[in-house]
C-alpha cells in the first residue's frame, strides 16, 4: 500500500513529539487506517526524517500497538528510511528569485530537512544493506531531460545550477522485500507536486522526469544512465518482480502534470496497470463537492486525493503499480463513503490509502 499522511509538519522535532507521547490525532487516524485495511508493507509519504530518533519503533509501540476503533493493533517488524532533499540548502537559487537559502532553494522544497519525508514499513524482512536511493542523481545526467526554459526560450537554470540540480525532490528508492520466498522489488518515490512554479513549469517538468526515472530503472531493454548514492551504476536487473508505490503527484487526465506523465508507467508493456484501485466514496465525494470535479474527464470513483473543489479538484495521484507477471487478487482505496465504517478518519489526510493485493 502507499498512503500519503500529510502531517505538514512545520518544524523539526514536531514528528518525535508526536511519535512520542501516542496522543497525535492524526497518528491515530493513521493507525486505526493501517488497522483496518492491514497492509503487509506500506509505504508512508510525508513522514519526516528525522535520524535521531526511532521512527518505526516509536509509531509501533506508540500507536499501532494500540486498536483503535475497535480494531486488532498491528506491527511492522521491518523498516526502510533514508535522507531525503527535502529542506537541504543548495547553496544556489534554484526557485529564481535572485537570491539564495530558504525552502525553495533547497534540493526538494522544504522548510527543514527531512521535511515530507518517507518510511517504508514491512510485516516481511528487508535488504537495507542492499537498498538503493538515487537523492544525489543529478536531473541533467536524464537523457532528454526537460530542462526548464523561459518563454523567450532561453534556459530558467543557468549552466552551473543546471549541471547541480537533483532530480529527485525527495529520493527514489530501491529495497528488497523478501516475502512468500521471493524477492519483491519495492520502488518508493513521492515526486514534486507540478505546481507552485511559473511559465519554465520547473516543477512540471521535474515530476515528469521523476516518474520517467522508474520507467527507464524498470526497462526490461536496460537503460544504463542511473547511478545510485553508493556510486552502482545501472537500473534494475531484468525479470525482477516489483511494485511502484508512492504518491507520484500525477493524474491521468486531470490536474496540472505534464501530458503523459503519468502515462509513462501506466503504458509500460512491463507494469501491469489494468487493476484500478476504486471506491464508492471517491464517487461520492466528486458528487457531493461539484466544483471543477464537474469539468474533469477522469472516472472520479479511481480519485484518491481530495483538493479544494474550486481550483484542482480530486485527483488519482497516488499508485500501486505491480510488473507484469506478478498475480494481483485485487486493489481498492480507503475511501469509505458516508456512513461506512471509517468515513470519519478520511480528515486524517488530503490523501486516500491505496492497496494493492498480489499472490506470492
Amino acid at each position: 500500500a502507499t498512503f500519503n499522511i500529510a502531517m505538514g509538519l512545520q518544524e523539526p522535532g514536531e514528528l518525535s513529539a508526536a511519535l512520542a507521547n501516542g496522543s497525535n490525532p492524526r497518528l491515530r487516524q493513521v493507525a486505526e487506517i493501517l488497522q483496518r485495511v492491514r497492509p503487509d508493507i506500506v509505504l508512508l509519504n510525508e513522514f519526516d526524517y528525522d535520524p535521531s530518533i526511532d521512527a518505526a519503533a516509536s509509531l509501533n509501540d506508540n500507536y499501532l500497538a494500540h486498536g483503535f476503533g475497535g480494531q486488532a493493533p498491528i506491527h511492522y517488524a521491518h523498516h526502510f528510511r533514508a535522507p531525503v532533499n527535502t529542506g537541504i540548502d543548495s547553496g544556489l537559487d534554484l526557485d529564481g528569485d535572485g537570491q539564495t537559502g530558504g525552502p525553495g532553494d533547497a534540493w526538494g522544497f522544504g522548510r527543514f530537512p527531512g521535511q515530507y519525508g518517507m518510511l517504508l514499513l514491512s510485516r516481511y524482512p528487508l535488504d537495507a544493506a542492499e537498498a538503493r536511493t538515487f537523492a544525489a542523481f543529478q536531473w541533467s545526467a536524464v537523457p532528454g531531460a526537460l530542462r526548464p526554459v523561459l518563454p523567450d526560450g532561453s534556459p530558467f537554470y543557468p549552466d552551473d545550477t543546471w549541471s547541480a540540480l537533483r532530480l529527485s525532490s525527495k529520493s527514489h528508492w530501491d529495497i528488497a522485500a523478501e516475502a512468500g520466498g521471493q524477492t519483491l522489488r519495492v520502488l518508493a518515490f513521492h515526486p514534486t507536486p507540478p505546481v507552485f512554479d511559473g511559465p519554465e513549469d520547473r516543477n512540471g517538468r521535474r515530476n515528469f522526469d521523476e516518474i520517467r526515472f522508474w520507467r527507464d530503472y524498470t526497462d526490461p531493454s536496460g537503460a544504463g544512465f542511473m547511478v545510485d548514492d553508493n556510486g552502482r551504476s545501472g537500473g534494475m536487473a531484468r525479470g525482477r518482480p516489483f511494485v511502484v508505490v508512492g504518491d507520484f503527484n500525477a493524474d491521468p487526465t486531470d490536474g496540472d502534470s505534464l501530458p503523459g506523465a503519468i502515462g509513462q508507467l501506466l503504458d509500460a508493456p512491463w507494469i501491469d496497470s489494468r487493476c484500478i484501485p476504486s471506491s464508492r466514496g471517491a464517487t461520492e465525494a466528486a458528487e457531493r463537492q461539484g466544483g471543477v470535479n464537474r469539468q474533469q474527464t477522469g472516472d472520479p470513483a479511481a480519485d484518491t486525493a481530495d483538493f479544494n473543489d474550486q481550483y484542482t479538484g480530486n485527483l488519482r495521484l497516488d499508485y500501486v503499480l505491480p510488473s507484469a507477471g506478478l498475480e494481483v487478487a485485487g486493489c481498492g482505496v480507503f475511501w469509505p463513503p458516508t456512513g461506512d465504517p471509517g468515513h470519519d478518519l478520511l480528515e486524517a489526510s488530503d490523501h486516500r490509502l491505496v492497496w494493492l493485493d498480489i499472490l506470492l
